[in-house]
């Protein structure tokens, strides 16, 4: 089934492009696009906070991330407002309540092709950077960084501003 879909074999790494006549986007990195910078909110903010943050801000949707740097998933506006009008969380719940769990990430190296890929499936991807850090100890580890939320619209827009047909 997925494991021989390559949209879903391209999307989690297993297979590179499979594409034969590619547009003159598909290779170009992630970072190209110019993201800026996302709004991270903490997993203690309550729904009311998230939802007036979000609005004073324009944000429809900011990843909630640990202090410890782990991401815990993606809120956003209508999800957040439909859950307490619907009476399934309340304005004092924390964010974590009604977080989405399940989301895609993409690196600043990644393809736009692979993005185009996963934005076949989702609204959004996280775009993470990896960067080592090293404790007092000496010991040494890998830890993801937001460095930006990116949507179908972000990518239609970086294609139609630089299209070089």
């Amino acid at each position: 089934s997925k494991f021989v879909n390559d949209k879903w074999m391209i999307k989690n790494g297993f297979l590179n492009d499979i594409q034969e006549h590619k547009p003159w986007w598909w290779n170009i990195k992630v970072q190209k696009l110019n993201l800026s910078a996302p709004l991270i909110l903490l997993p203690e903010v309550s729904c009311q906070k998230a939802i007036e943050i979000l609005q004073e801000k324009g944000y429809d949707q900011a990843p909630v991330v640990a202090e410890s740097g782990l991401i815990l998933g993606m809120v956003t506006l209508s999800n957040t407002l439909t859950s307490v009008l619907a009476g399934s969380a309340e304005f004092s719940d924390p964010v974590t309540k009604v977080t989405y769990d399940q989301f895609s990430k993409i690196g600043l190296e990644d393809s736009l092709g692979k993005l185009s890929c996963i934005l076949e499936n989702d609204h959004f991807a996280i775009v993470v950077h990896e960067q080592m850090q090293v404790s007092g100890n000496g010991s040494s580890f890998m830890k993801q960084m937001v460095f930006g939320v990116v949507t179908a619209m972000d990518l239609l827009t970086f294609v139609s501003r630089n299209d070089k047909k």
